[in-house]
């Protein structure tokens, strides 16, 4: 051959050769060839709508229908519609040419490739009419052109032989008939179509029928199976609150109401649709995995897409219909197409929104789900900064006298008194004599239930410049001591390291304005934390033999107690029975602060018993 000389040619691929791939791997799942089915039954119905409203044909009031009618003496399948129906050249056209999509050619023709979607046509590869060889033997259709033109018939086998003729089909529209193979048996099952038909057609915009037989056509009139109105297709303005709730029993069959609802109506660029739910979730056992249902134009696709949803927002439950992807999504794809990553930043965007106004027009409902949202909220601000920027003023403090606050306003109250300082527990019970401590000064204490929150809380203080958040039993407020000076004892603080076995304890004296309280044992913030960090660690599945780290620990000794001064007084006179109750004093202090080990509580006990009978003496 010539140097210069090309060859061109195209690809040829033989039925024979193509048909058992078709067959056997066009879809992972087989359950799909019945959604492509109606789906082709739709844009048949669709399209001849659309040229109604073009004025290309004369608009009629024919109530436009899907039937799906299972014969399981026959052994057949059948989709029929009474859409825009195809001429023989058509057939030719679009069915004996596998990949030629006539949605395609339409859009083409009368909307503009970019409007397509936005009018419903659903089809775009022209493979999905041959999903039915995937449980069928052989495929019949016999169909009729709105045009007027002969019907036809076509019949094709498993090998791909098809044959064209005349039909006396009079009603416009196309019958797909499919010979259900032996193998797949399990499609002449009415339960199993039924369960198909409510997975994937359960919102198709236009009106389903279902038949398999059992019904006698005189009986009461039957009703689609379909809404053809699905709620995310509605206005919220449109919309109940009982229609969400009702909305979110059908599709996610939880009969527990959902917090609040998020109705997005995204118009362009993005256009794309949705109703996404806050779940209510009923324990800490509890899946805390939601569900998004992915659907393109009404039709459904996917049970659970995350990739559209970011992962810290996993817990949602909903519907996205988009319309801008195509019908055939792969993971694969989600993953790097950047309409996706704007779905997502939008969804995002929303959920911040509606944060927002539920804390600014609904602040009591807001509250009443705010211990339910709390950590998924969290959680995702410290996943994502833009998040935390868009909710910072809608975050919530739970207060341990149950009302809540905002940091804000959280902080504002505390101006005069610990300024950029949160008091918090972590365990009212354990910590009561701290709190009540703190709110005898009128300083409000913030209730932290889980181990998330102070991991939070230590984001928020690198987010807040200058802001602090200490828990009860770390720190000693200025606003819990009186003015006059406590004097320092160095024989109190000897005693008190001698009866904690700790010779380098910190031991300070302080003169408090509770004077009931003769001693508390603070752990500083920073200390806690790396214990907690540890404590997490260890809980991941870290090594068990950590690093030892000191705990800095102090014993505040309160000067203004009776108690103190009687324990002062009696180091000179009984030197013994001062280190039995300082040794009792400690450990109750120690107590007010963490629980006992064992140990600890047979010794506490045995205190308890000496000094009890001592006093009864």
């Amino acid at each position: 051959m010539n140097e210069k000389e090309k060859t061109t040619g195209g690809i040829s691929v033989n039925t024979e050769n193509i048909f058992p791939v078709i067959k056997k791997w066009l879809y992972s799942e087989k359950d799909i060839f019945l959604r492509e089915l109606v789906s082709n039954a739709t844009d048949a119905v669709t399209k001849l709508r659309r040229l109604a409203s073009l004025g290309e044909i004369s608009a009629t009031d024919t109530a436009y229908r899907i039937d799906v009618t299972l014969d399981k003496d026959a052994k057949t399948l059948t989709v029929e519609d009474n859409g825009i129906g195809m001429t023989e050249e058509e057939l030719k056209k679009y069915i004996c040419s596998i990949a030629l999509s006539g949605a395609v050619d339409f859009i083409q023709k009368y909307e503009g490739e970019t409007d397509g979607a936005k009018n419903g046509i659903i089809g775009h590869f022209g493979l999905g009419f041959y999903s039915a060889f995937m449980v069928s033997d052989t495929v019949e259709i016999y169909t009729r052109s709105y045009t007027g033109a002969p019907a036809v018939h076509w019949t094709c086998s498993a090998e791909g032989e098809y044959e064209i003729e005349a039909d006396d089909k009079e009603s416009q529209g196309t019958e797909v008939v499919l010979h259900i193979s032996e193998d797949e048996a399990a499609y002449l099952n009415s339960a199993k179509i039924q369960e198909m038909l409510q997975k994937y057609c359960a919102f198709m915009p236009v009106e389903i029928y279902f038949d398999d037989g059992t019904e006698k056509k005189e009986d009461a009139k039957k009703q689609p199976i379909n809404d053809t109105t699905p709620l995310w297709q509605k206005s919220p303005a449109d919309c109940t609150e009982e229609e969400y709730k009702d909305f979110y029993r059908k599709v996610f069959a939880d009969f527990k109401e959902p917090l609040f609802q998020i109705h997005i109506n995204a118009d362009y660029p993005l256009n794309f649709k949705g109703i996404l739910y806050f779940p209510r979730i009923a324990s800490n056992y509890e899946s805390l995995e939601g569900q998004v249902k992915l659907y393109y134009n009404q039709v459904f696709v996917a049970d659970n897409i995350k990739e559209v949803i970011p992962e810290y927002l996993l817990m949602l439950k909903g519907v996205l219909d988009c319309p801008e992807l195509p019908l055939n999504v792969s993971r694969s794809y989600l993953q790097t197409n950047s309409y996706v990553a704007k779905v997502s930043a939008h969804i995002v965007k929303k959920v911040a929104d509606k944060l927002l106004a539920m804390n600014r027009e609904d602040r009591e409902a807001y509250e009443k789900v705010w211990d339910d949202i709390k950590t998924f909220v969290e959680y995702a601000c410290m996943r994502d900064e833009k998040f935390w920027s868009r909710v910072k003023d809608a975050l919530l403090l739970k207060l341990t006298d149950g009302t809540h606050k905002t940091i804000q306003d959280y902080l504002e109250a505390a101006k005069e008194k610990h300024e950029n300082t949160v008091y918090y527990t972590t365990d009212p019970s354990l910590q009561a004599q701290y709190i009540a401590m703190y709110a005898a000064q009128g300083i409000q204490i913030v209730s932290f239930d889980s181990m998330l929150d102070t991991q939070f809380a230590a984001f928020a203080e690198s987010k807040m410049s200058g802001v602090r958040f200490v828990r009860v039993d770390a720190d000693l407020s200025s606003a819990l001591k009186n003015d006059t000076s406590a004097a320092d004892s160095e024989d109190l603080r000897a005693l008190f390291r001698k009866v904690s076995e700790n010779s380098e304890l910190t031991v300070k004296f302080e003169a408090l304005k509770d004077g009931e309280v003769p001693a508390i044992l603070n752990v500083s913030e920073a200390s806690r934390r790396m214990e907690d960090m540890m404590r997490m660690y260890r809980m991941s599945g870290g090594e068990e033999a950590m690093p030892s780290f000191p705990v800095d620990t102090t014993l505040i000794v309160n000067t203004a107690s009776p108690l103190v001064e009687k324990i002062s007084a009696m180091q000179k006179s009984d030197s013994e029975k001062a280190e039995r109750f300082a040794s009792y004093l400690y450990r109750l202090a120690v107590l007010s602060q963490r629980r006992f080990s064992a140990e600890e509580t047979q010794e506490f006990l045995k205190d308890s018993y000496r000094i009890l009978t001592e006093l009864a003496q």
